[in-house]
């Protein structure tokens, strides 16, 4: 693990939303094919460059999650269309646009949000050209 990682998850004051952070980290690494990279106060997986119609451009993870004061947030960055059969069956959540909140890890289904971020990235790759995560 990186150490700004460890440094950022070691420096949240709720502890539960730290371990679940040091369990998400190798689910999502796996799912994803991509190491973890810090991103502000999220952790992404991967790489993609985006560009609108505005000429607004950027770059940013292909998937990651941050671990808030509330929830765990887990971004399936292309929205929730194609994951009704998943979601069905992940334990309790709310969504946001990309966003997937969840509450404390032992509610949910792992395997089922690894299968939705593996599923996750290969869209996201279908779409862009992603690339490994920065180092």
């Amino acid at each position: 693990m990186h150490t700004d990682i460890d440094n950022y998850l070691s420096s949240l004051k709720n502890k539960n939303r730290e371990n679940d952070a040091r369990l998400l980290l190798p689910i999502m690494a796996k799912a994803s094919g991509y190491s973890a990279w810090l991103a502000s106060t999220m952790i992404g997986f991967g790489q993609y460059h985006y560009e609108y119609d505005s000429g607004h451009s950027g770059d940013w993870f292909v998937t990651g999650f941050a671990p808030r004061a509330q929830n765990t947030v887990v971004y399936i960055m292309p929205g929730f269309e194609a994951f009704d059969s998943e979601l069905a069956q992940l334990g309790k959540y709310k969504l946001g646009k990309s966003c997937l909140y969840l509450g404390p890890l032992k509610n949910i289904d792992l395997e089922v949000l690894a299968n939705m971020v593996s599923k996750s990235v290969e869209i996201m790759q279908s779409r862009y050209d992603c690339i490994p995560s920065p180092t």
